[in-house]
């Protein structure tokens, strides 16, 4: 099987600075972060702490197909679930 995406949801995880979402390889749920930082936002956007929920997600959003190609080939190079995708998966 391949990894497809097919639920677009995706959460904001404060906690670890990142954004939750979900890949499903066959039935199998395989959990993805990427961190916040990689999402293209500065410093000092990051301590914005009123509207960066906001911001993050619809960063997420404009890189999906991006964020999406990276968990693939995460998820295919073999890492250990969660996937934890950085600035260096992305570019």
């Amino acid at each position: 099987m391949t990894l497809a995406f097919p639920n677009p949801s995706r959460s904001f995880d404060s906690a670890r600075n990142a954004i939750r979402f979900t890949g499903y390889d066959g039935m199998f749920e395989v959990p993805f972060l990427i961190e916040i930082a990689a999402l293209g936002n500065s410093a000092s956007e990051l301590r914005m702490s009123d509207a960066l929920e906001a911001k993050c997600l619809t960063a997420f959003d404009t890189l999906r197909s991006s964020i999406y190609a990276a968990a693939s080939k995460a998820y295919a190079d073999g890492r250990r679930a969660p996937y934890i995708l950085t600035s260096a998966d992305i570019r």
